[in-house]
């Protein structure tokens, strides 16, 4: 099975790194997740359920969850196989730590290491409006190969639930990272 690392950060839109999490299990993939300290508090509230509930309902064959904090985890080496990394939701404080190259915590160093591996990193940036700093930090993470892929759903599938609209980012985000479809939205002019 492949490998994807799986980065929820600070930034509203937890329901985007939950939905990754849950479709990448369904497709066999191994999934390692790492949760900021303000992901956890974020995702907790807005999905009403605690991070142990939640991977307490995957399938434990398939997701390891590691500490923000432990620096000497897997993912912060280059010979740890992985066939990516993606940040959702990517809060702008993780987007300006991975633009410059500080890498405070696993989230940042395993990015840091996905790039310099020249593996896909995929960053959902979840905040609005926008101001010079995080366009220029968006500016400085692609130059170094990452991919920002705004949490900006299509509105042309004619969505029906605020699931369908989650699902739009998430399939977009998973085929930047991965290259496959997952079937979770219609393609235009299906």
């Amino acid at each position: 099975m492949e490998r994807i690392i799986v980065g929820i950060t600070g930034a509203s839109g937890s329901i985007y790194g939950k939905r990754i999490t849950e479709v990448l299990a369904a497709n066999s993939y191994l999934v390692d997740i790492v949760f900021s300290e303000m992901g956890k508090k974020v995702f907790e509230y807005e999905t009403g359920m605690s991070v142990e509930e939640f991977i307490n309902s995957l399938p434990e064959e398939q997701v390891t969850l590691f500490d923000h904090n432990d620096l000497f985890a897997p993912p912060s080496s280059g010979s740890y196989r992985t066939i990516g990394m993606i940040i959702a939701p990517c809060s702008a404080g993780t987007l300006g730590h991975i633009a410059l190259g500080i890498t405070d915590n696993l989230i940042h160093r395993a990015a840091d290491v996905t790039l310099k591996e020249k593996r896909p990193l995929v960053l959902v940036f979840r905040e609005t409006p926008l101001n010079r700093i995080h366009i220029e930090n968006m500016l400085r993470a692609t130059d170094a190969g990452a991919t920002v892929l705004p949490a900006s759903p299509g509105f042309y599938g004619k969505s029906e639930t605020v699931e369908d609209l989650v699902n739009f980012v998430v399939e977009r985000a998973l085929r930047t990272l991965t290259g496959r479809e997952f079937n979770l939205v219609k393609n235009w002019g299906e």
